[in-house]
């Protein structure tokens, strides 16, 4: 029995979130997609800084979802780039502020630590100096951590920002009544210490942990934008006036676009005039090229080897099979896997948890802890903030899918979703549907018999000379494997490509032909002369593993297959 259809399937809408920073960030943006009427499913990527929400149209739609996220202390961007830019902007803020900031904080870590660095000059050693040094750390670069702070508490939140700007606070107005008013802390019998340097130190370290999320969440975005520069930008359109290059974004279905040798096919559609060959292991997996003749279909994308044809465009923009690939690997990148929904209900409640967590800790000490207790406890409770963040925790899982897919999507395997890289740990079996898909990438000649009188290394050097001038993979094949012998191609006259059958040329005053079966017999030799030794070649089991045989005939006799 099956279930009924859903009566309002939902639509899928992304949104580019920026202002995100850990993964108490992400959860506080689900819930706010969340609460938005209509909407049945919010998913957070802090890796991607993307929304991918699916939502009932009839009762929001993208504007809501919008004022949604900025309503809870977020921002949306209007196109990828935009996110682009500002990833790569963030990234140089970060690299800049951790360099000046981590200069200051060695200085500060130098002249705080006198028991262990005696030599340090004793102005560094001065409170007040540290206390100047250590404020533009605070208040310059921790500006960023009061400020999502802030933004979370103003919606009733509480996010890394949070455990960041607390912890550290902490210790530098700690540190500051005692370089101001070191005389309380004597009265009630406490040596006077600053923590300038845990602050300092706490929140360049911070920064560093960021920095390199930035720069794997940059590398990480670096499949998709490789298969993206596998599109050409210009298209050749022939018109009435005749043909004109334009960019490929303004071809239209059913425009006729001409693809000359070497170039790439612009976008999918179907040969109209010409033939050539393609080649599609970008998108097939298979090493050889493709032969196309009028009613054949090109992919967008593909590699056009060395004829000229006309096609008529079907699939442009978004439509095109890179493009749909490219949208899958993303929409990958994207989902999360079990584990990851786990991790984000915990970061969820973790910071608050966090938080209760050191004001116990801080009561305890000082309460019991041993003297001076209040000293105690503040690094404790310090300690508690910090080491808590639950940064790891909310970004290494979207960030060992986002690794995984890509690196898939850079070996021609695209996977589906987290949920699918998480289970393939549990395969023991993998079966492949197709032989093209395991080669090498390229033809390689695995056997070669010559004709009764022929020598076989005369039969390569004949063949590998007259493909040696050629662009096509089995002839390159056939060359690899004479250079592989030590035999040299020969120099040729009158190289002449044939269309679809191989080629031919002039080799010491002997023409000679390499190519298909079609070839040798419109050559003249007969069909009946070629079958014991195409048989003697094993040609069934060569035809089985993807591998191709080609005749080579010199004058009017088989030379060798």
């Amino acid at each position: 029995m099956t279930s009924a259809p859903d009566p309002k399937p939902g639509v899928r809408v992304e949104l580019a979130v920026t202002g995100m920073s850990c993964a108490g960030c992400a959860a506080n943006v689900e819930r706010a997609l969340r609460k938005v009427p209509g909407v049945r499913e919010a998913a957070v990527n802090i890796a991607t800084s993307k929304a991918t929400v699916v939502v009932d149209p009839s009762f929001a739609g993208r504007e809501a979802l919008v004022a949604a996220v900025r309503g809870a202390g977020y921002d949306v961007a209007d196109e990828a780039a935009e996110v682009e830019e500002t990833r790569d902007a963030e990234y140089l803020s970060l690299r800049r502020d951790v360099l000046w900031g981590g200069a200051l904080a060695l200085v500060i870590f130098l002249g705080s630590m006198r028991h262990w660095f005696p030599w340090m000059p004793a102005l560094l050693q001065d409170f007040f100096v540290l206390w100047a040094l250590a404020t533009p750390v605070q208040f310059v670069l921790g500006l960023r951590f009061y400020k999502g702070a802030w933004s979370a508490l103003k919606h009733g939140a509480a996010n890394m920002n949070t455990l960041v700007a607390v912890g550290t606070s902490a210790a530098y107005l700690f540190s500051v009544a005692a370089t101001v008013w070191p005389g309380l802390f004597a009265l009630a019998g406490i040596e006077p210490q600053v923590y300038f340097d845990t602050s300092a130190v706490i929140i360049v370290l911070i920064l560093f942990g960021r920095l390199l999320e930035a720069r794997a969440k940059g590398r990480t975005s670096d499949a998709v934008r490789r298969l993206m520069g596998l599109r050409p930008r210009t298209a050749r359109v022939l018109g009435p006036d005749g043909e004109r290059e334009m960019p490929v974004e303004d071809v239209r279905a059913g425009d006729i676009l001409v693809v000359r040798p070497g170039e790439t096919v612009p976008v999918d559609g179907v040969v109209v005039e010409g033939r050539s060959s393609v080649d599609e292991s970008m998108i097939s997996g298979e090493s050889l090229p493709v032969d196309k003749a009028p009613g054949a279909s090109v992919v967008g994308a593909t590699l056009n080897k060395w004829g000229s044809f006309r096609f008529r465009a079907e699939r442009v923009g978004e439509d095109t099979a890179l493009a749909r690939i490219i949208r899958l690997v993303e929409e990958a990148q994207g989902t999360k896997a079990p584990i990851q929904r786990l991790a984000d209900v915990i970061a969820g409640v973790f910071v608050p948890a966090v938080i209760g967590v050191a004001v116990l800790t801080f009561a305890a000490w000082a309460l019991f802890g041993p003297e001076p207790r209040l000293v105690t406890a503040l690094l404790n409770f310090v300690a508690v903030l910090i080491i808590a963040c639950p940064c790891a925790m909310g970004l290494a899982t979207p960030t060992a899918i986002m690794v995984g897919t890509g690196k898939g999507a850079e070996r021609g395997v695209l996977i589906k979703s987290g949920e699918s890289l998480e289970t393939l740990h549990k395969v023991d079996t993998v079966v492949f549907d197709k032989t093209g898909t395991l080669t090498e990438g390229r033809p390689e000649v695995t056997d070669a018999a010559a004709a009764p009188g022929v020598g076989l290394e005369e039969l390569l050097r004949l063949a590998a000379s007259v493909e040696a001038p050629s662009e096509h993979p089995l002839g390159q094949a056939v060359v690899r494997r004479a250079a592989a012998s030590g035999l040299a191609p020969e120099k040729v006259d009158e190289f002449r490509a044939l269309e679809g059958m191989g080629v031919e040329a002039v080799v010491g005053g002997r023409r000679v032909l390499v190519g298909s079966p079609r070839l040798v017999a419109s050559a003249g030799v007969e069909e009946a002369r070629t079958t014991p030794l195409v048989a003697s070649t094993s040609r069934t089991r060569a035809a089985v593993s993807g591998e191709v045989a080609t005749p080579a005939a010199t004058t009017v006799s088989l030379a060798g297959l």
